[in-house]
């Protein structure tokens, strides 16, 4: 029983309107030969882009030959932060910007990868495609239909090489989830769910955190006109600066900043297209206090699909019991409550017919991290194992529940006229 769409149906079937995302490895342009230096820059020198994406490409730099030339952030001192590290690792001076503008016009540099604020990502994406550079960009992609389709048509055009930032996918033992999924053993899926809870809303461990040898924020250090970018503008906050991911300006929440991990895993264990009808709902329950955030410290999501079963997210960001991933099927469920060491059981099966016996390791298959694969494949012009479809799809699964929450209805999408509306 074949239950899952290979990458070659996924490719053929995803039409994104009148202009299908079809991509190949021959639509991808080779950016430098085998003996030439990968040139990357750095957009965003928070916690997230110094300590993932510049350590984790820094593992493989030496034996993919690549290094970073140039950085941006508006704030000053998480630039001076990247640039030091640079230093450190390749002995020489890197460019320091505040503006990702002022990057993109760097001739030398190849490729960009995109760590700041959610409500940048499209904007920058669109621009990176645009200045012919190869991009790793960080997920939610978007925060509304408009500005994803621009980027990814402005993707498409340029045929340049995107990783987007949902690494899980890269983990071997989900590479053998995806393969067990594919051999039909645990039959049709009925429900996927994850509730992913915890004692306190993330974005508490961002306010004044990860700064640069414990540095004061300061608004003469701050390019503060270039943070807000395209939301709404206000006076200086460091609260607002550092804890970005609390605010529904910045950000939309645990369901696309959280959960779109497990969207795009799900998607990518089980070949799931769009969905076909979605709900959500939620509020702030739990933390309320001087800082004043937006963002719910409890949602749930709902999607309906027309493969036949119904996904759920779930945060409770005032408790932290209760968080699970499974997936429930025919014959059994597969169980990623662990990331790290996933299983199967037969456990609740209706139509367990006495193949899958006890608890059984999910056997992990070899596999790239996200970062070198994305180094591999700016060599090789290969897609990569998160690529601008895997990126749109999740981004749309994403903003459905963001239209649901925000307006109190369900929601829908065309995938003809790419828009999400009122069901």
């Amino acid at each position: 029983m074949k239950t899952s769409l290979t990458r070659r149906d996924f490719v053929t079937t995803a039409a994104v309107g009148a202009t299908a995302l079809t991509f190949t490895a021959h639509s991808y342009a080779r950016i430098t030969g085998a003996n030439d230096r990968i040139r990357i820059a750095q957009i965003g020198c928070g916690g997230r882009g110094r300590l993932a994406h510049m350590d984790g490409v820094h593992k493989h730099d030496a034996e993919q030959n690549a290094e970073f030339v140039a950085v941006s952030d508006p704030w000053r001192l998480a630039r001076e932060e990247a640039a030091a590290m640079c230093k450190q690792w390749y002995g020489t001076q890197v460019r320091q910007f505040s503006s990702y503008r002022d990057i993109l016009a760097c001739k030398d540099v190849d490729a960009v990868m995109i760590a700041s604020p959610d409500h940048h990502h499209a904007m920058q994406l669109e621009a990176t495609a645009k200045a012919g550079k190869h991009v790793y960009v960080e997920k939610p992609m978007a925060r509304n239909m408009q500005e994803l389709t621009a980027a990814v048509d402005a993707v498409k055009a340029a045929k340049i090489v995107v990783q987007v930032g949902t690494q899980t996918r890269s983990l071997p033992v989900m590479t053998g989830c995806h393969e067990l999924w594919k051999s039909g053993l645990l039959g049709k899926a009925s429900r996927i769910e994850q509730c992913r809870n915890s004692e306190k809303p993330y974005w508490y461990g961002y306010v004044k955190a990860h700064l640069p040898k414990s540095a004061d924020v300061k608004q003469g250090d701050v390019d503060w006109k270039e943070f807000l970018g395209n939301a709404p503008q206000r006076p200086f906050s460091a609260d607002v600066l550092t804890g970005w991911y609390g605010y529904l300006d910045y950000t939309d929440g645990p369901v696309t900043n959280l959960g779109c991990h497990f969207i795009d895993l799900y998607n990518y264990i089980t070949g799931a297209q769009f969905p076909a009808s979605c709900v959500s709902n939620g509020g702030i329950f739990t933390w309320k206090d001087e800082h004043h955030f937006t963002c719910p410290d409890h949602v749930e999501a709902l999607w309906v699909y027309p493969e036949g079963f119904m996904a759920a997210y779930s945060s409770n960001l005032g408790n932290s019991g209760g968080s699970r991933t499974r997936f429930f099927c025919e014959k059994g469920q597969l169980v990623l409550d662990n990331l790290s060491a996933p299983n199967y059981t037969a456990e609740g099966g209706p139509k367990r017919d006495g193949t899958i016996r006890g608890v059984n390791d999910v056997k992990p298959i070899d596999t790239p991290d996200h970062f070198l694969d994305w180094l591999q494949c700016l060599r090789s012009g290969k897609p990569t194992r998160a690529p601008i479809e895997a990126g749109y799809l999740h981004s749309v699964v994403g903003l459905m529940a963001v239209e649901s929450y925000r307006n109190g209805y369900r929601t829908t999408y065309d995938p003809q006229t790419r828009t999400i509306s009122k069901a």
